[in-house]
Protein backbone atom coordinates (compact mmCIF):
# COMPACT_ATOMS: atom_id res chain seq x y z
CA UNK A 1 0.00 0.00 0.00
CA UNK A 2 1.32 3.19 -0.80
CA UNK A 3 1.58 6.18 1.68
CA UNK A 4 0.11 9.32 1.01
CA UNK A 5 3.86 10.63 1.43
CA UNK A 6 5.12 9.07 -2.07
CA UNK A 7 2.30 10.68 -4.44
CA UNK A 8 3.59 14.09 -3.21
CA UNK A 9 6.92 13.74 -5.06
CA UNK A 10 5.02 13.35 -8.47
CA UNK A 11 3.17 17.02 -8.09
CA UNK A 12 3.22 18.80 -11.05
CA UNK A 13 4.83 15.83 -13.31
CA UNK A 14 1.73 16.86 -15.76
CA UNK A 15 2.07 20.80 -15.94
CA UNK A 16 5.87 20.48 -16.67
CA UNK A 17 5.07 17.12 -19.41
CA UNK A 18 2.13 19.83 -21.16
CA UNK A 19 4.60 22.63 -20.80
CA UNK A 20 7.22 21.06 -22.56
CA UNK A 21 4.98 19.24 -25.37
CA UNK A 22 2.84 22.21 -25.97
CA UNK A 23 5.02 24.01 -28.13
CA UNK A 24 5.59 20.95 -30.87
CA UNK A 25 1.95 20.09 -30.67
CA UNK A 26 1.33 24.05 -31.96
CA UNK A 27 3.90 23.99 -34.47
CA UNK A 28 2.72 20.34 -35.58
CA UNK A 29 -0.74 21.84 -36.34
CA UNK A 30 0.45 25.02 -37.74
CA UNK A 31 1.76 22.39 -40.30
CA UNK A 32 -1.26 20.57 -40.71
CA UNK A 33 -3.20 23.12 -41.80
CA UNK A 34 -0.45 24.43 -44.29
CA UNK A 35 -0.61 21.50 -45.83
CA UNK A 36 -4.60 21.87 -45.95
CA UNK A 37 -4.38 25.40 -47.40
CA UNK A 38 -1.40 24.31 -50.04
CA UNK A 39 -4.11 21.20 -50.98
CA UNK A 40 -6.52 23.42 -51.40
CA UNK A 41 -4.79 25.83 -53.51
CA UNK A 42 -3.73 22.80 -56.12
CA UNK A 43 -7.55 21.68 -56.14
CA UNK A 44 -8.14 25.44 -56.91
CA UNK A 45 -5.85 26.36 -59.74
CA UNK A 46 -6.68 22.30 -61.42
CA UNK A 47 -9.94 23.68 -61.23
CA UNK A 48 -8.92 27.16 -63.06
CA UNK A 49 -6.71 25.06 -65.33
CA UNK A 50 -9.40 22.43 -66.66
CA UNK A 51 -11.80 25.36 -67.55
CA UNK A 52 -9.20 28.11 -69.24
CA UNK A 53 -8.14 25.22 -71.52
CA UNK A 54 -11.64 23.97 -72.32
CA UNK A 55 -12.70 27.68 -73.03
CA UNK A 56 -9.59 28.31 -75.23
CA UNK A 57 -9.77 25.36 -76.72
CA UNK A 58 -13.20 26.65 -77.95
CA UNK A 59 -11.53 29.85 -79.05
CA UNK A 60 -12.49 31.91 -76.05
CA UNK A 61 -9.13 33.32 -74.29
CA UNK A 62 -11.06 36.10 -72.47
CA UNK A 63 -13.53 33.91 -71.15
CA UNK A 64 -10.37 31.94 -70.54
CA UNK A 65 -9.19 34.42 -68.47
CA UNK A 66 -12.36 35.43 -67.01
CA UNK A 67 -12.41 31.83 -65.72
CA UNK A 68 -9.48 31.27 -64.09
CA UNK A 69 -10.18 34.77 -61.94
CA UNK A 70 -13.29 33.45 -60.54
CA UNK A 71 -11.89 29.63 -59.95
CA UNK A 72 -9.12 30.95 -58.24
CA UNK A 73 -8.73 34.75 -57.62
CA UNK A 74 -5.36 36.08 -57.66
CA UNK A 75 -4.29 33.32 -59.79
CA UNK A 76 -1.95 33.91 -63.33
CA UNK A 77 -2.73 32.05 -65.96
CA UNK A 78 -0.94 30.70 -69.44
CA UNK A 79 -2.61 29.33 -72.53
CA UNK A 80 -0.62 28.07 -75.12
CA UNK A 81 -1.53 26.26 -78.44
CA UNK A 82 0.59 23.44 -80.26
CA UNK A 83 -1.25 22.14 -83.45
CA UNK A 84 -4.77 20.41 -82.14
CA UNK A 85 -3.77 21.35 -77.94
CA UNK A 86 -4.40 24.12 -75.75
CA UNK A 87 -2.10 23.63 -72.37
CA UNK A 88 -3.53 25.88 -70.16
CA UNK A 89 -0.81 26.41 -66.47
CA UNK A 90 -2.08 28.12 -63.48
CA UNK A 91 0.20 29.57 -61.36
CA UNK A 92 -1.07 30.75 -57.61
CA UNK A 93 1.41 32.01 -54.91
CA UNK A 94 0.04 30.49 -51.26
CA UNK A 95 1.21 32.26 -47.84
CA UNK A 96 1.13 29.35 -45.55
CA UNK A 97 1.26 29.76 -41.84
CA UNK A 98 -0.91 33.49 -42.69
CA UNK A 99 2.51 35.00 -44.50
CA UNK A 100 5.20 33.86 -41.44
CA UNK A 101 6.65 31.92 -43.61
CA UNK A 102 7.73 32.62 -47.09
CA UNK A 103 5.52 32.48 -50.27
CA UNK A 104 5.35 28.83 -52.36
CA UNK A 105 4.37 28.77 -55.93
CA UNK A 106 1.31 25.76 -56.86
CA UNK A 107 1.19 25.09 -60.71
CA UNK A 108 -1.15 23.27 -61.83
CA UNK A 109 -1.70 22.40 -65.96
CA UNK A 110 -4.12 21.08 -68.30
CA UNK A 111 -4.75 20.16 -71.55
CA UNK A 112 -7.38 20.15 -73.67
CA UNK A 113 -8.09 18.80 -77.83
CA UNK A 114 -8.55 22.57 -80.10
CA UNK A 115 -12.12 22.73 -81.54
CA UNK A 116 -12.32 21.98 -85.20
CA UNK A 117 -11.70 24.82 -87.17
CA UNK A 118 -10.66 26.75 -84.20
CA UNK A 119 -6.65 26.75 -84.88
CA UNK A 120 -7.02 26.25 -88.51
CA UNK A 121 -4.05 23.69 -88.15
CA UNK A 122 -1.35 26.76 -86.96
CA UNK A 123 0.07 27.11 -83.90
CA UNK A 124 -1.49 30.22 -81.94
CA UNK A 125 0.18 32.18 -79.86
CA UNK A 126 0.87 32.16 -76.34
CA UNK A 127 -1.76 34.21 -74.22
CA UNK A 128 -1.44 35.30 -70.79
CA UNK A 129 -3.37 36.80 -68.08
CA UNK A 130 -2.49 38.52 -64.76
CA UNK A 131 -3.32 38.00 -61.38
CA UNK A 132 -5.74 41.19 -61.86
CA UNK A 133 -7.30 39.63 -64.88
CA UNK A 134 -5.79 41.56 -67.39
CA UNK A 135 -3.59 40.55 -70.27
CA UNK A 136 -0.30 40.39 -69.64
CA UNK A 137 2.29 41.20 -72.64
CA UNK A 138 3.81 37.38 -73.81
CA UNK A 139 6.90 36.56 -71.40
CA UNK A 140 5.44 37.96 -68.00
CA UNK A 141 2.68 35.75 -65.98
CA UNK A 142 1.82 38.29 -63.71
CA UNK A 143 3.71 36.50 -60.77
CA UNK A 144 6.66 37.90 -59.29
CA UNK A 145 9.53 35.41 -59.37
Amino acid sequence: MRSRRGLAGDSGMVTAELAASLPVLMILLGVALSTVSVAGQRVRAADAAREAARAAARGDSGAAARLVTQAAPGAAVTISRSGDRVVAQVRIAVHPMGGWLPALQVVERAVAAAEPGELGGQSAPEVQSAPDGQSAPEGQSGVPP
